[in-house]
């Protein structure tokens, strides 16, 4: 589809404004100057739409990575290759996903005659899921830039878009440099000893006096201590609810659910790193993922690729279901983490009951992300001398109600600690850290 630019609108506007000078007395040189220029501009606009006549042979070539996180920017190399003999100037945009950040957006290059040019950009995906970047939209101009023509270039690219899993990295930098404080970790100590010796390395902050190992330091000149094996081969499962208590937007595009999976992959992270085996279960009105619990380096890989296409549903999420799965797969006994939320009686009471009633088989630890909008509506308060337009059910009646809420929701919590098991109330953005506290805690006091 060929049409004008703006330019030639605008320079068609000219002779349109002086026609209106026909209208004055004695206008008839007028109307010949006018007639002229008016031929004048149409025969250059006619020879401008000539040179874009002939078709432009181009092709297009995407180079990417297959796999990116969310919230990471990743990097598109666009290739455009001119296959005719004149040069072209063209506006290139590449097929971005509605969720996606492209920077730059476009690009305005010059094709050289049977000539190449390569483009780079950076896309920020915001949402997880499978792709696809199919074509390649180009606008190319006329000589004089008069006339543009639009084109679309197949280019088909397939993109896996995955949970964070940049935070990953982070933690195995700040551990080589014992820095995990940062990240808000912090040291477990075990209570009690474990006999198996593992490995001699150098002293560090916080380390016990009687770990040291006085014949290596002697040896190496530097203060050593030994380091003894914990207990390994034991299995953390997760299950992650995904209904409607687990949708909403928690800021920068993430739901509590894209949280969830975050964490939950940087505690898998550091329990496959100490031997430990780790499970999956994804359930909203049914189980919709199910990773069975195993070890070994290859099992982030699974279970990222389990999770990156799943999405809150807008359904009450079936506890009773999951629970029923989960002890007809795994006997052994686990540390069954569940990370979902309670707002009503009834998901209240079914938490309740199921995380009590596997204690003793298992070691439940119930995981509630809260509603920052909750908190900020029982704080609300309004003062009606500073807001005398508030009415009465913004200054008392709905942070009353907030505030009631969230009493009914630390009784909850507290009756599920007095059931025997493990509970953390955390803010979404906040989970990772008590997570990973939580369970290093875990394994400092054998409770598994």
């Amino acid at each position: 589809m060929i049409w004008p630019t703006r330019t030639l609108a605008l320079i068609f506007l000219v002779p349109s404004l002086l026609s209106l000078a026909v209208l004055l007395p004695g206008s008839r040189v007028l109307w010949l100057a006018l007639f002229g220029l008016d031929a004048a501009v149409l025969l250059v606009a006619l020879i401008d739409l000539v040179s874009l006549l002939p078709s432009l042979r181009m092709r297009a070539d995407r180079r990417c990575g297959l796999s990116a996180s969310i919230g990471e920017a990743h990097p598109v190399e666009l290739t455009l290759i001119n296959e005719a003999n004149r040069p072209r100037l063209v506006r290139v945009r590449d097929d971005v996903p509605e969720s996606f950040e492209a920077n730059p957006a476009e690009f305005l290059v010059t094709l050289p005659a049977r000539g190449m040019a390569t483009l780079e950009c950076r896309m920020t995906p915001r949402r997880r899921g499978s792709f696809a970047l199919r074509r390649v939209y180009a606008l190319e101009f006329s000589r004089w830039r008069l006339w543009q023509r639009s084109r679309r270039i197949a280019a088909e690219t397939g993109v896996r878009v995955y949970p964070d899993v940049r935070q990953i990295d982070r933690y195995t930098l700040l551990a080589r440099r014992n820095r995990l404080s940062v990240m808000g970790l912090r040291r477990s100590r075990r209570a009690g000893t474990d006999n198996e010796f593992e490995r001699l390395r150098d002293y560090a902050d916080g380390d016990e006096p009687r770990r040291i190992d006085w014949r290596a330091t002697a040896r190496r000149r530097k203060v050593t201590v030994r380091d003894y094996q914990v207990n390994q081969s034991q299995r953390v499962i997760f299950l992650i609810d995904s209904g409607r208590m687990m949708a909403g937007d928690t800021g920068g595009g993430l739901s509590p659910l894209d949280h969830a999976f975050n964490a939950m992959l940087m505690l898998a992270h550091i329990a496959l790193i100490r031997g430990d085996q780790v499970g999956l279960m994804v359930y909203a009105d049914r189980v919709r993922a199910y990773v069975p619990p195993s070890g070994g380096p290859k099992r982030i890989e699974r279970l990222v690729h389990a999770v990156h296409n799943l999405f809150p549903v807008l359904v009450e999420s079936r506890h009773d279901r999951a629970f029923v799965d989960l002890e007809r797969r795994c006997r052994k006994r686990s540390l069954v983490v569940l990370v979902t939320n309670v707002f009503d009686e009834v998901g209240g009471r079914q938490v309740l009951d199921h995380l009590g009633n596997i204690v003793g088989r298992h070691l439940p630890l119930g995981v509630f992300l809260r509603d920052a909008d909750l908190f900020t509506l029982a704080d609300a308060g309004l003062d009606p001398i500073d807001d005398p337009g508030a009415s009465v059910e913004q200054r008392l009646y709905a942070p009353a109600a907030a505030a009631a809420m969230l009493n009914w929701r630390e009784r909850v919590i507290a009756a599920i600690r007095q059931r025997g098991a493990l509970a953390l109330d955390v803010l979404p953005d906040d989970l990772t850290a008590p997570l990973i506290n939580t369970y290093l805690d875990v394994k400092a006091r054998h409770l598994l």
